[in-house]
């Protein structure tokens, strides 16, 4: 209330806001008895007028009121060492709880010498139970979708095994090694997979995310570690999460097509999986030092390895770009943002 108003009319002025406010309000004396309340407040806590003037804050609808925290809150706000600001309190009724959120404050004096409290309300029951019916149908949601993920996962390793055991039975070199490229591209999706499943924020780091994916290319098709290596070299960058699988299939595109043509005969060597952005441009590339693509095999039609990568490079925005690497081949896929 403004200081330089009269006592009287501060008072008066008191009591006219808080009866004419659209919202429950009381204005509680120097004892915390009730000097007026807004018409809101009798029709929402359906208490009278007659059976709530005068009397103490803690004696209206028969004692409900008479909370401890609430009791101490307003008694330390009218001596003027607090004041309640968004206070949240159950208040007990005869149909069960009703959640309110409280604010307070300390006035002017008023004729009597005793200092005013203005005490507003807001009933936020029905809000904190639709929001314990979201959380309870996020936690819900989050716990099928972990079912789900678990059963993805295991039909997954189920699907790369048959494909693995059915390689191991067939006669024909050729079909032999179709049915190990589709396992590791099985393999490839599981990883990705689990990567997302792990992902909370809806993105994904990359470094993490290329070494699990090329220690699991590596464990299903390199023989002997110790002669060919696979090793990722990538920055901090975190992506969303369809984008991570795009980079994902590619680099397992790649690392698959340099281990089956770059090292024939056991031939050993390094396999470099490297990722760096800067801003919003970035770099993937995948290189090796093996023998390197032959003319022959230039001149091929280009196989579904290749119009993968290509297609999921120009999803990405990306281009696609071959280099003989002197030796071996590195295989770059560039995404520039253009300058603003």
């Amino acid at each position: 209330m403004n200081a330089s108003l009269h006592p009287d009319v501060a008072h008066n002025l008191a009591l006219a806001v808080v009866t004419a406010s659209n919202a429950p309000a009381l204005l509680l004396d120097e004892n915390l008895n009730l000097l007026a309340a807004s018409n809101s407040f009798h029709r929402a806590f359906a208490l009278g007028p007659e059976q709530a003037m005068g009397q103490s804050m803690f004696l209206l609808g028969g004692g409900q009121w008479d909370v401890l925290q609430l009791r101490t809150l307003l008694t330390t706000t009218l001596a003027g060492h607090a004041r309640i600001d968004a206070y949240e309190m159950d208040l007990p009724g005869p149909d069960g709880n009703r959640r309110l959120v409280l604010n307070a404050q300390k006035l002017e004096q008023g004729t009597t010498g005793g200092a005013h409290v203005l005490l507003t309300i807001s009933d936020v029951t029905e809000a904190r139970i639709s929001e314990k019916l979201k959380d309870d149908l996020l936690r819900e949601k989050a716990i099928l979708l972990q079912e789900l993920q678990h059963r993805v996962a295991n039909s997954l390793q189920i699907i790369a095994s048959v494909l693995m055991q059915s390689a191991k039975r067939v006669q024909s070199e050729e079909t032999r090694g179709h049915l190990r490229d589709a396992h590791n591209r099985v393999m490839s999706i599981a990883t990705v997979q689990q990567q997302l499943s792990a992902s909370r924020l809806g993105e994904v780091a990359l470094r993490d995310y290329f070494d699990q994916l090329c220690k699991s290319l590596g464990a299903s098709m390199i023989h002997d570690p110790a002669e060919l290596s696979l090793t990722v070299d990538v920055d901090d960058s975190r992506v969303n999460a369809d984008i991570s699988v795009s980079l994902g299939l590619i680099v397992t595109e790649l690392v698959i097509n340099a281990l089956k043509h770059g090292f024939p005969g056991e031939r050993g060597g390094a396999i470099l999986v490297d990722y760096h952005a800067m801003g919003k441009s970035w770099k993937l590339s995948v290189s090796d030092d093996g023998v390197g693509t032959s003319a022959k095999l230039a001149d091929a039609k280009p196989g579904l390895g290749t119009s993968i990568v290509a297609a999921l490079a120009n999803q990405l925005d990306a281009t696609v770009t071959t280099e003989n690497g002197k030796p071996g081949t590195k295989v770059s896929i560039v995404h520039d943002e253009p300058a603003s």
